[in-house]
């Protein structure tokens, strides 16, 4: 099995990010403060793109590094890839001043 490198800094973190471009029905192994999540890959995932380590509700927060980043606007499979298409953003962008 080949392994793949990723970003999964916080166990309580929804998402990691993929360290290089990583293939459908690939198994990754996750790490983060002495836990293991094994994830199956549903769809390829891109450099620096993000994919779900567990099942995210519709409506539930997504954490990624330990902070709050969206909520899922459908439900994510495990291993599904998290993007605009499945996550609305919370944090803003930053580029808006507000008076």
């Amino acid at each position: 099995m080949r392994e793949y490198k990723t970003l999964f800094l916080n166990e309580r973190d929804s998402v990691a990010v993929a360290l290089s471009d990583i293939p459908a029905e690939a198994e990754v192994i996750v790490k983060a403060d002495g836990k293991k999540f094994h994830v199956k890959i549903l769809e390829p995932i891109r450099f620096g793109h993000k994919f779900a380590v567990r099942a995210i509700p519709q409506g539930e927060d997504i954490i990624k590094y330990g902070e709050v980043i969206g909520a899922a606007v459908a439900p994510i499979d495990a291993g599904e890839h998290v993007h605009v298409h499945n996550l609305e953003g919370k944090r803003g962008r930053g580029d808006k001043i507000v008076q």
